[in-house]
Order: C-alpha cells, then structure tokens, then sequence
C-alpha cells in the first residue's frame, strides 16, 4: 500500500509538470500588477503561496490599489473564489473514503481550475498523496512566478504579457478536452457551459456568482437528462 501511494504521490508530480508551467506564466504577469500596487517580492511571494488564485489576487491587488479595508478584501476574495465551494463538495465524492479530516481540509486549501481538472480525470477513486503531488509542482511554481514578476516590474513588452495570461487558458483546456472526447455528454456540457458563459457575460453580477449559478444549473439539467447510474466508476 505504501508503493502504491509512493506511485500516486510521483504520478501527481508528473501530471501537474503542464500546469505548473503554465502557473508560472500567468503569476509572473500576475506579479508586475503586484509591483504596481507596492508589494514587495516577499509580499507577492507570500500572498500567491496562501490564496494562489488569480480572480482573487486580481481582486485583492485592486483592493489595495483602492485603499480597501480587509473586511471589503476578504468579501471580494470570497465572492470571486466561491466557485471553488462547488468544486470541493465534487472533489469530497472523488477521493477516497478513508481520506482523514485533516488531509481532505489540506486539499481543500490548494484547490484550483485546473488542479480539479486533474483530480477529476483520474481514473477511479483519488489517494490523497496523488493531489499533494499536484499541489508540490504548482503551488511553488504560482508563488514564485509572482515574486519574479515583482522583480522584473514593467521591463517586459505587453505584448509579451498578455500572451503569458492566455498560456493558462490553453493548458486548462488541455486538461478538459481528452475527458470530454471520452464522453460525449460531457462534450456537449462543455460547450454548452462556454456558449452560456459568453451569452451571460453582460449579466449585472459578479463573475465568481455568476460562474456558480452557471454551474449549479448546468450540472441540475444534466444530472436529470443523463443521470449517473451507481455502478459507473467516479
């Protein structure tokens, strides 16, 4: 059993090597928005390790920009990671059931878009020494991304950081799109969700309600028009 975990833990690394770089990426231009609004290297560094969330970061760098209090801080960082709610009451079905409170709480902290993608496209039940492998290569890669960004500041063209924040949709799209040419339902979700998505981009809401409303509806539809029978595999 431990071998077994010792391959799931190495499997974590190697599977999250894409996402990691393309973390790396999108915190570095991350950071010159740090820059802009006073932080220091260290700052970044420490503010990537413990949110590692681009809409709240974004949210937060504004907030200082706009000399917020915490309290409006933490309320526009809720509001614009909340989807990541829904994609822990998904993951809790995943990992496996003898997973403690204590590991199930310590993935919760790292959970991210395109770490899910990866915890939901394993095959079968999910050890939790596989996400920790995940969570090893990205999370460092996003902190010090940032802090590097903050080093270089605006020295890079913007056109070459622009093109750095497209790089995370790419990869995140890497991740779904074997898993929705394997199934065909959810293919279709897939689009379906980019189509609504775009379609209410100009609804007065914030984007991270937005996105859970989208979500909570779409999964309803499907689940009700294609249930899961039991004994398909999770």
């Amino acid at each position: 059993e431990i071998r077994s975990e010792i391959m799931e833990f190495k499997k974590g690394i190697k599977d999250s090597i894409p996402v990691g770089m393309g973390y790396f990426a999108v915190s570095f231009s991350l950071g010159i928005i740090a820059k802009n609004v006073g932080l220091s290297p260290i700052q970044g560094f420490l503010t990537s390790l413990f949110i590692n969330a681009s809409a709240g970061e974004y949210a937060a760098f504004w907030m200082i920009s706009t000399h917020g209090t915490f309290i409006q801080m933490i309320i526009m960082t809720l509001v614009s990671n909340a989807r990541y709610f829904l994609m822990s009451f998904a993951l809790s079905q995943k990992i496996e059931e003898k997973t403690t409170l204590f590991h199930r709480m310590c993935i919760g902290f790292d959970l991210t878009d395109e770490l899910f993608g990866l915890a939901i496209n394993h095959k079968g039940k999910v050890n939790y020494k596989y996400i920790y492998g995940t969570y090893l290569v990205a999370l460092p890669c996003w902190a010090f991304g940032t802090a590097l960004g903050i080093i270089a500041g605006n020295s890079l063209p913007t056109k070459i950081v622009a093109s750095l924040s497209v790089a995370l949709y790419g990869m995140f799209l890497a991740i779904i799109i074997p898993q929705a040419k394997k199934d065909r339902i959810v293919g279709v979700l897939v689009v379906v969700s980019f189509l609504l998505s775009y379609i209410c981009k100009d609804v007065p809401i914030s984007s991270g309600t937005r996105t859970i409303l989208l979500t909570i509806i779409i999964s309803m539809v499907a689940a009700i028009i294609k249930p899961r029978k039991k004994e398909e595999n999770v």
